[in-house]
């Protein structure tokens, strides 16, 4: 009897001793299981609280204005002569070559800065009276704006020379330089459009994060004073550089 208490025992011993690392491993899955549970749910969490936070932007324009002084010049006179002949129409438009390259030579303009660009022929009949008209363009380039500024306050001496203008005949400025700008005027419109951003932020209890999207306008070169030249209109060579960007900030 006591024998088969003894193996009776060591059976019930035999089988605690197999029940608890059966219950061990089924207790692993579950914990790794709860800890995923509460990692997932803190990344779902979190995730739910970033979309709130990507919902609340604002959008605003930002602004920049430079003043420039354009560094090229260019003026294309367009003259032309009649005559009942091709040949006396051509000698007249030489005669007027002539005195405008005297013009701007005796301005200081090396004879290289003036250069033809353009010669047009056309004849008429006019109840069988046939004439010639020979039409001449020439066009001036320089970098010396102060030459180029004085030859258009003196460009009626050509008239009294006898030089007959077309319509078209004008001085253009152009500021060439702007790549050399762009980076800083860029920076400088961003600023802005934080600036008013930020205000927006503290209007709505709110403050500025970092660029959700941004988009960068086109630059655009006027004449400072809006005057941009034309017939009867001299251009000027003082201009005004402007570009806006439009640009979301995030709001926290």
């Amino acid at each position: 009897m006591q024998g088969e208490d003894r193996d009776d025992q060591g059976a019930v011993e035999g089988k605690g001793m197999r029940f608890l690392p059966q219950g061990g491993k089924g207790l692993l899955p579950v914990l790794v299981l709860s800890a995923g549970l509460v990692i997932g749910g803190w990344f779902i969490g979190d995730g739910f609280r970033r979309a709130k936070v990507a919902d609340r932007s604002v959008t605003v324009r930002g602004l920049a204005e430079r003043e420039v002084t354009a560094d090229l010049a260019t003026w294309t006179l367009a003259y032309s002569a009649t005559a009942p002949d091709m040949a006396s129409a051509q000698a007249s438009v030489d005669r007027d070559s002539k005195s405008i390259r005297a013009f701007f030579g005796e301005l200081g303009f090396p004879a290289e800065a003036l250069q033809p660009t353009g010669v047009n022929v056309q004849s008429f009949n006019n109840n069988g009276v046939v004439s010639f008209t020979v039409r001449q363009r020439m066009t001036l380039r320089t970098t010396d704006m102060d030459r180029a500024q004085k030859a258009v306050k003196q460009q009626f001496d050509l008239v009294r020379r006898g030089v007959m203008l077309e319509e078209g005949s004008g001085m253009a400025y152009t500021f060439t330089k702007l790549n050399t700008i762009k980076p800083e005027m860029v920076a400088a419109a961003t600023k802005d459009a934080r600036s008013a951003a930020e205000q927006f932020a503290r209007d709505s209890g709110a403050s500025v994060d970092g660029i959700k999207t941004a988009s960068q306008g086109y630059f655009e070169i006027t004449a400072r004073d809006g005057d941009g030249g034309g017939w009867g209109v001299s251009d000027s060579p003082y201009k005004k550089v402007r570009v806006v960007t439009t640009i979301d900030f995030y709001l926290r």
